[in-house]
């Protein structure tokens, strides 16, 4: 198993539960059905970065809306360097995995909002 910090484990967690929430909370949907829909993508990532998502809860930046999307935005191009450091293959998987995640969000409820097509796409972009 690749050995991340604590300090690499918040942020794996804040970047991949925060990318759900940005998603979630872009347009008001089934919060339910959009919280189990990101739960069941977490099985897309490698066994050792589900380890470190599920190792302790989360933690979300503080502030204004527009705040914690810039946490989480920097929080997840932190963890593309964070897990380019220690394992490059499991870049990609990473990448793919929460893209995909925050796309089931979007699309939890039967439709996808224009809002929630744009945090994807901001999503995805920091992920680059």
């Amino acid at each position: 198993m690749t050995a991340y910090t604590e300090a690499e484990g918040r942020t794996l967690r804040t970047a991949v539960f925060g990318a759900m929430v940005l998603v979630s909370t872009a347009d008001p949907g089934s919060v339910d059905e959009e919280s189990q829909a990101g739960v069941r993508a977490i099985t897309l990532l490698s066994d050792d970065l589900r380890a470190i998502i599920a190792a302790a809860p989360p933690a979300l930046p503080k502030g204004t809306a527009s705040d914690v999307e810039a946490g989480v935005l920097a929080a997840l191009r932190d963890s593309v360097a964070i897990i380019n450091a220690h394992e490059p293959r499991d870049v990609p998987i990473f990448r793919a995995a929460v893209a995909q995640m925050c796309r089931s969000v979007a699309g939890a409820d039967g439709e996808v909002a224009a809002a929630e097509r744009e945090m994807v796409t901001r999503v995805v972009e920091a992920l680059a």
